[in-house]
């Protein structure tokens, strides 16, 4: 299952696998396939995400319209160290696609 925002083609993004409450990412792929693949190999279970680089996940959202900050905490440290990039992604248990 896959959701989230078309990006433009030249935009250049990775793709990150993160376990469920894991502190930090356990690795970074150039392509979703080639996440997906590595995850299939170690049979893992967490979320591999698009993020594009060069630009904070809440400055891309609020720059280009996907969001728009309406709380006094939004734009705080807490609220964007959080914020998820709401691109494409997909979930993954025992390796395999959820």
């Amino acid at each position: 299952m896959t959701s989230g925002v078309s990006l433009p083609e030249d935009l250049p993004t990775v793709w990150i696998f993160h376990r469920d409450g894991a502190r930090f990412a356990s690795g970074v792929f150039a392509s979703r396939a080639d996440g997906l693949s590595w995850a299939a190999e170690h049979r893992l279970t967490g979320l591999l995400t698009e993020y594009p680089v060069g630009e904070g996940s809440y400055d891309y959202a609020v720059s280009r319209g996907l969001f728009r900050p309406s709380k006094p905490h939004h734009g705080k440290p807490g609220h964007v160290v959080d914020f998820s990039p709401s691109l494409d992604h997909v979930h993954v248990v025992d390796g395999a696609v959820d």
